[in-house]
C-alpha cells in the first residue's frame, strides 16, 4: 500500500514539474485581443491593432497647474527640455518652435520629397517669387526664426510647409509662448512615448520619468507650488495595474488570514492547513499549462478570472479532511467521493461549454476552469490520502454540528415559501429582462468618472487625436498602403475644410509613397533653369539670387538622390511615428491607421459617422468608431457566453438525470440552483448593478459550488439524517467561500468586486436553499428537535 502511495506521489510530482516547465516558457499577454473573435472583421482587427500599437495609445497629456501663466510657462519649458533629451520619448511638444529642432536637419534634407507644396507651378518664375516673399515675411515669427539660418538653402519655405502638415487642424491656444488650456489656467504638453501602448512596464518607466522631470523643473525654476496632472491611455493602464496589484495583495491577505483561522479552528493542525493548498496550487498550475499548450498564449484576464474559479478546489480539501477525518479514508472513498465526483463533473461540463466559443478569451476561460477543477479534484482523491496517511483526525465540533442539525431538521417547513419566492423572482427577471445586462464596456474599467472627464478636458485643450475614431486601410505592400493613405487623406481634407473633423494623422505625411515623391522631385527644374528663373523672379527683392546657390545645389542633390525610404528615417522621431501608423501584420499585409481629431467645440468630442463613411465610400478605407465597435463586440461576447452557459446547464441537467435517476430529485436540485442564481441576479439589479461578463462568471461558479451542496444534501436516503461530518464540511466550505469572495466585494476594482458580490452571497444562498428544498424531510426528528 505504501509503495502504491509513493508511486502516486511521484507521478503527481513529475506532472507538476512538467507543468512548471510549461508555465515557465509560456507567453502571457494583457492585450485586448482577449475580446477579439477567432475570425475578426477588418474593423475588429483595426480595433486591436490600434489599442496595441497605435500612436494614440502612446500619448501622454500633461497639465501644469497653479501659479500664474509665466510661472507655468517656465516650468513647461523646463519640462519639455528635460524630456526632449530623453530617448524614451518620441516627441515632446508644448507649442515652442524649438520642439522640432531634433528633426529639423532631417526634414531639411528630405524637404522636397516631404513638402506638400512642391509642384511644377511652385518652381516657375511667379511661383518662386511668391514662395520666397512669403518665407521672408515669416522670418519674424517663432518658426521663421528657427529656420532663419537655413534661408539660403530653403528660400521657398518647404520645411515650414512640412511642419504645417505635421500639426494639422485646430491647435491649442498659446499663453506666454507655450500651449495652454482653453480657460488659460493650465500649461499643456503632449508627449508620445517610444514604447508601445501595450507595453505597460515601458509606459510605467516613461511616466516615472515625467514625474522626475517635473520635480526637477519645479526645482530649477523655483516654482515649487505648481502641480502636474497626467492623463492618457498609458497612465490609465499603469494606474489600473497598480491598483489591481495593490487590491489583490490586500484582499488576498485579509481573506487568507480569515480562512486560515477558520480552517485551523476546524483542523487544529498546521500540517492539514499546508496540505490543503496542494489541490489549489495543482489546479492553478494545470489550468495555465493546458491553456498555454492549446492556445500558445495565455491571457492575463484568463488567469485572473480562473483564479476565482479555481477557488472551488479549496472545498475539495475541506470535504476530504473533515469527512475522512471523522469516518476514515476508505469510508470517504466509498461513500463521499462519488458525490464529489458528480459535482466535479457538473462543473467541468458547465465550463466546458465555453470551449466552443468563437472568442479565444471565453475558450481559454473554459479550458482553464475545466482542467483546473478536474486536476484539483483528482489530486484530492489520489494524492492527499498518500500525504496525510491513515492517522487523519479532525475534531468533531459537536456543539456547532448539533445546532446546524437542528436548523436543518426544520428547514423543510419553508419549502412552499421558497416556491412562492421563485415565482416572484421569475416574474421580476422577466419584467427586467431588457435592463439586466450591460453593453457598456466601461463597466470593466477601473477608470473613475472624474478621471475620464479630466482626460476628455485635456484632450480637448490639446486638440489631441482621440483614441476613439480612426480610418483604416489595408494593402499587400507598403507602397500600396501609403498610396491608399494618401487617397484617403485627400478625402478627409474635404471634411477638415467643412469642419466635420478637426484633423487627422497619417504616415504618408512622414513617408509619402514613392509615386508621390517621384512626382514632387520631377517638379524640380535642372540647376541652370532654376538659376535663370531665380534671377528674373528676385529682381528688386530683399534676397538676391546670388545668395541662393546652396538652394540650387540642394535641389540638384534631391533630384539625383531620388525618393526617400523608410530606412532614411531610422533613429528619428519620424520613424517611430511612421511605424505606429503603418503596421506590417503577421499575415504579410500592411495596415494604415489614420486617427481622427474631433472638430473643436463639438459636444463630447464626437465625430459623426455618416459623413465620414460617405466621403470614404469606394476608397477601400474604413471608418472605425472604436468605442461603438468595442461595445458591439463586447455585447456579442456576453450574448454568446450566456448562450453557451445555458447549453452547459442543459448538459449538467442531463448528467444529473442519469446519476440521480429520479425526476423529483433532479427537479429539486435544478430548482434550487436556478433559484440561487435568480436571487443573486435580482439582488444585484435592485442594487442598481447591471450584469456584465464578470457577473456571468460568478453565476456559473454559484452553479458549480451550489451543485456540490445540493448533491450532498440529496444524498441521505430513507429519511435518515445527514451525517454530521458531511454537514460540518459543508458549513466550513461555504464559510470559507463567503469569506474569500465576500472580501472581494469590498474591492474598489470593478472586475474583482463583480465576482465578490456575485459568488459571496450566491454560495450562501445555494447552501440555505439546498437545505430547504433538497434535504429530505426527516422520518424521525433529530434528538432534541420538535417535529
Amino acid at each position: 500500500m505504501k509503495s502504491a502511495a509513493v508511486r502516486v506521489f511521484l507521478v503527481w510530482l513529475a506532472l507538476m514539474l512538467a507543468g512548471l516547465a510549461v508555465v515557465w516558457n509560456s507567453r502571457f499577454t494583457a492585450d485586448m485581443s482577449f475580446f477579439l473573435p477567432s475570425n475578426p472583421s477588418a474593423e475588429q482587427r483595426a480595433l486591436v491593432e490600434q489599442l496595441q500599437d497605435g500612436s494614440v495609445s502612446r500619448l501622454l497629456m500633461v497639465a501644469v497647474e497653479g501659479g500664474d501663466e509665466k510661472q507655468r510657462a517656465a516650468v513647461s519649458r523646463a519640462l519639455r527640455q528635460a524630456l526632449a533629451a530623453d530617448p524614451d520619448f518620441l516627441s515632446v511638444q508644448n507649442g515652442e518652435a524649438g520642439g522640432l529642432e531634433g528633426e529639423r536637419d532631417r526634414l531639411l534634407a528630405h524637404r522636397y520629397a516631404l513638402s506638400p507644396s512642391v509642384s511644377p507651378e511652385r518652381f516657375t518664375e511667379d511661383g518662386l517669387r511668391a514662395a520666397v516673399t512669403d518665407t521672408i515675411d515669416l522670418l519674424s515669427s517663432p518658426a521663421g526664426m528657427l529656420l532663419k539660418p537655413y534661408l539660403a538653402r530653403d528660400p521657398t519655405g518647404e520645411v515650414l510647409s512640412i511642419l504645417g502638415q505635421l500639426n494639422p487642424g485646430a491647435q491649442p491656444q498659446m499663453r506666454a509662448g507655450v500651449w495652454a488650456s482653453r480657460d488659460g489656467e493650465r500649461a499643456m504638453l503632449l508627449l508620445q512615448t517610444r514604447v508601445l501602448g501595450s507595453d505597460t512596464d515601458g509606459q510605467a518607466l516613461a511616466i516615472d520619468k515625467v514625474h522626475a522631470a517635473f520635480e526637477q523643473a519645479r526645482a530649477s525654476t523655483g516654482h515649487s507650488a505648481l502641480t502636474m496632472v497626467l492623463s492618457g491611455p498609458g497612465q490609465f493602464a499603469v494606474q489600473a495595474r497598480e491598483t489591481i496589484k495593490s487590491e489583490a495583495k490586500r484582499l488576498s491577505l485579509m481573506s487568507s488570514i480569515a480562512i486560515w483561522l477558520v480552517l485551523f479552528w476546524v483542523y487544529r493542525s498546521f500540517k492539514l492547513l499546508a496540505l490543503g493548498l496542494i489541490p489549489v496550487l495543482s489546479g492553478t498550475l494545470a489550468g495555465i499549462a493546458m491553456v498555454s499548450l492549446v492556445h500558445g498564449t495565455v491571457f492575463g484576464v484568463t488567469v485572473g478570472f480562473g483564479s476565482a474559479l479555481i477557488g472551488e478546489a479549496v472545498d475539495y480539501a475541506i470535504y476530504y479532511f473533515v469527512q475522512a477525518g471523522h469516518q476514515g479514508v476508505d469510508q470517504w472513498r466509498r461513500v463521499f467521493w462519488p458525490t464529489i465526483r458528480l459535482g466535479v463533473m457538473t462543473t467541468a461540463i458547465g465550463f466546458g461549454a465555453l470551449l466552443f466559443s468563437g472568442f479565444p478569451g471565453l475558450a481559454q476561460l473554459g479550458l482553464y476552469a475545466l482542467s483546473g477543477v478536474v486536476t484539483a479534484a483528482l489530486v484530492t482523491r489520489f494524492v492527499l490520502p498518500s500525504l496525510t496517511g491513515p492517522g487523519l483526525r479532525v475534531p468533531a465540533h459537536e456543539v456547532w454540528v448539533r445546532r446546524w442539525m437542528a436548523l436543518l431538521g426544520r428547514a423543510h417547513h419553508l419549502r412552499w415559501a421558497m416556491v412562492g419566492l421563485a415565482v416572484v423572482v421569475a416574474a421580476y427577471l422577466w419584467v427586467q429582462r431588457d435592463s439586466l445586462w450591460s453593453a457598456n464596456l466601461s463597466a470593466l474599467s477601473s477608470v473613475t468618472a472624474d478621471e475620464a472627464n479630466a482626460d476628455a478636458r485635456m484632450r480637448a485643450d490639446l486638440a489631441a487625436p482621440d483614441a476613439r475614431y480612426l480610418v483604416t486601410v489595408s494593402a499587400d505592400s507598403q507602397e500600396a498602403a501609403l498610396q491608399a493613405a494618401e487617397k484617403a487623406g485627400q478625402r478627409l481634407d474635404a471634411l477638415v475644410e467643412q469642419g466635420v473633423i478637426g484633423g487627422y494623422d497619417s504616415p504618408a505625411r512622414f513617408l509619402p509613397s514613392a509615386e508621390l515623391q517621384q512626382q514632387r522631385l520631377a517638379s524640380l527644374p535642372p540647376a541652370e533653369v532654376l538659376r535663370e528663373r531665380l534671377q528674373r523672379a528676385l529682381v528688386d527683392a530683399p534676397l538676391s539670387a546670388a545668395r541662393l546657390e546652396p538652394f540650387i545645389s540642394d535641389t540638384e542633390a534631391a533630384r539625383a538622390a531620388g525618393p526617400m525610404t523608410r530606412a532614411d528615417l531610422d533613429g528619428s522621431a519620424l520613424a517611430l511615428a511612421v511605424d505606429s501608423l503603418l503596421i506590417h501584420g503577421k499575415d504579410g499585409h500592411w495596415t494604415v491607421m489614420l486617427p481622427l481629431r474631433p472638430a473643436p467645440g463639438v459636444p463630447d468630442a464626437a465625430i459623426p459617422a455618416q459623413p465620414v463613411e460617405q466621403v470614404l465610400d469606394g476608397s477601400g478605407a474604413l471608418f472605425v468608431d472604436l468605442k461603438t465597435e468595442f461595445e458591439g463586440l463586447y455585447s456579442t461576447y456576453v450574448e454568446e457566453a450566456v448562450e453557451l452557459s445555458l447549453l452547459g446547464v442543459l448538459a449538467i441537467a442531463l448528467l444529473l438525470a442519469v446519476s440521480l435517476r429520479s425526476v423529483l430529485r433532479l427537479a429539486r436540485v435544478l430548482f434550487t440552483l436556478a433559484l440561487a442564481v435568480g436571487l443573486v441576479m435580482v439582488m444585484l439589479n435592485l442594487a442598481g448593478v447591471r450584469l456584465h461578463l464578470l457577473h456571468l462568471v460568478g453565476l456559473l461558479l454559484i452553479f458549480a459550488v451550489g451543485s456540490n451542496y445540493a448533491l450532498f444534501l440529496d444524498h441521505p436516503g430513507d429519511g435518515e439524517p445527514l451525517d454530521p461530518a458531511t454537514l460540518l464540511s459543508m458549513g466550513v466550505a461555504v464559510l470559507t467561500t463567503v469569506i474569500g469572495f465576500g472580501t472581494l466585494a469590498s474591492s474598489s476594482v470593478p472586475v474583482l468586486q463583480a465576482v465578490g458580490i456575485t459568488v459571496g452571497p450566491g454560495a450562501l444562498l445555494a447552501l440555505v436553499l439546498s437545505a430547504v428544498l433538497v434535504y429530505p424531510k426527516p422520518a424521525h426528528p433529530p434528538s432534541g428537535v420538535a417535529a
